[in-house]
């Protein structure tokens, strides 16, 4: 089942004006979004973000569920975007009630892959497509049938590669393993998939969130495979988190913000900060909620800790973010996260990032922003993350040079509107052969495997 914002009928692009003086057509992009809604942080924002920002430069024709559409009509009669197209398609009615609270979501998910393709197919027929984006879902164990379409095809940035190193595994609770095995199993069965497998070889280019996903990629055969971190901002949000920043408190407070799950590791970050050699007023601060929220508080008592670590619980974005720029240093020792988007919104507030060499957090982060300990075992990245909470708390001019890294990274490399111009050049070269694209983040490692 297919609806469209507007009818859909073959016409010419547009053509643009390069800034060289030649003059560059708009291009058809098809971009796959299952997750899409304006106004929300992970995987929605991200394909509204990076589709309003691209539409700038070329048609976007965004093909996402019909449970996004009261979201997105809302924002578009407020904000009508000149060159964004939307496009409905979802399962039977049936189906999607089966699927309420997500119930089945990673079946609805494989399943709508489907159902897109025939839309897709259909839609280029008419309104013949000069490329396809998949954007979301951000996991690369599930097929993209719309690589099946007959013009390039770029995949992600995808993640879902990483996995908790076995020696953490001895702090999770029954539930935690059990978790963590049904998940390795989902990599193992999304590996033998072969339609996981024909997504990554009919792939132009295939973008991983990390280095432990471009690994899963190049295994599927992907041709050309490059490490971008999927996560951005918009100017407005970078200016809103500029805003809450603080000067450091005082009184050392970290803070970590997240669900209370056993792979976030917030215990880690517990532990290091009882072992950390920190004045008695220092504070640790937990914004969330979740299943491990018994269990740390379990552990802050055993730890003695318990009267300089609040649990704030679930504060609204406003507040958490007020919080945020309050604090010294967020510690986020998140085991297996593709993104971790409040790392980056945490160097946008000027606040440097503690933080495992694992993930999406290990390529956001570098030694001018914050520190990123070893994941060896659990006993090495609690001792260094205590290392690390010292540092940022005594040395006050370290501290600043870290606060100013940060937001600078964030305003070179994870501004939206850096992203969309290197996506736009990518498209045109792919489409046009125009040329190399260098990738719009800074790297220790030579294109294209770029970090950040």
């Amino acid at each position: 089942m297919v609806e469209n914002q507007s009818p859909v009928t073959r016409h010419p692009s547009p053509v643009t004006r390069h800034p060289s003086g030649m003059g560059v057509r708009r291009l058809n992009v098809l971009m796959s979004a299952y997750a899409c809604r304006p106004g929300l942080g992970s995987e929605p924002g991200i394909s509204w973000n990076l589709a309003k920002e691209l539409a700038q430069f070329h048609e976007i024709w965004l093909l996402t569920r019909e449970n996004n559409r009261p979201r997105i009509e809302e924002e578009l009669q407020n904000t009508p975007i000149s060159g964004l197209h939307v496009i409905y398609c979802d399962l039977p009615v049936w189906f999607q009630r089966l699927n309420q609270g997500q119930r089945l979501v990673q079946l609805h998910y494989y399943l709508w892959q489907i159902i897109a393709y025939f839309a897709a197919r259909d839609l280029h027929e008419t309104q013949p497509f000069d490329l396809v984006h998949h954007v979301t879902y951000v996991k690369y164990w599930s097929p993209s049938f719309l690589a099946l379409l007959p013009i390039p095809f770029v995949w992600g940035p995808v993640g879902g590669g990483e996995t908790a190193p076995k020696p953490f595994w001895r702090d999770f609770g029954g539930r935690g393993k059990l978790y963590e095995i049904l998940r390795n199993w989902a990599q193992w069965v999304g590996s033998i998939d072969p339609f996981v497998s024909l997504t990554a070889r009919r792939s132009s280019i295939a973008f991983a969130t990390t280095e432990d996903t471009a690994r899963c990629l190049k295994r599927l055969k992907a041709r050309d495979v490059r490490v971008l971190s999927q996560l951005g901002l918009s100017d407005e949000e970078i200016a809103t988190l500029e805003a809450c920043a603080q000067d450091p408190p005082k009184t050392a407070r970290f803070l970590s913000i997240g669900r209370l799950l056993h792979w976030k590791g917030f215990h880690l970050g517990l532990k290091a900060f009882a072992k950390a050699d920190l004045p008695e007023n220092a504070e640790f601060w937990v914004v969330g909620d979740g299943k491990e929220f018994d269990r740390l508080q379990t552990l802050a008592a055993d730890l003695g800790i318990s009267h300089r670590v609040k649990f704030l619980g679930q504060l609204s974005r406003e507040d958490t973010l007020q919080t945020l720029g309050t604090c010294t240093a967020l510690v986020h020792p998140s085991l297996h996260d593709s993104g971790a988007l409040v790392c980056v919104e945490a160097m946008a507030a000027s606040r440097p990032v503690l933080c495992l060499d694992l993930g999406g957090p290990a390529v956001q982060v570098t030694e001018e922003t914050g520190f990123k300990v070893s994941a060896s075992n659990p006993d090495t990245a609690i001792s260094q993350l205590a290392d690390a909470m010292s540092i940022v708390a005594k040395e006050i001019d370290r501290w600043h040079r870290l606060s100013q890294g940060a937001q600078m990274r964030v305003r070179q490399h994870y501004r939206w509107s850096v992203k969309s111009l290197f996506f736009k050049q990518l498209y045109e070269t792919l489409c046009n052969g125009r040329g190399e694209v260098s990738s719009p983040t800074a790297s220790s490692t030579p294109s294209p495997n770029a970090n950040g």
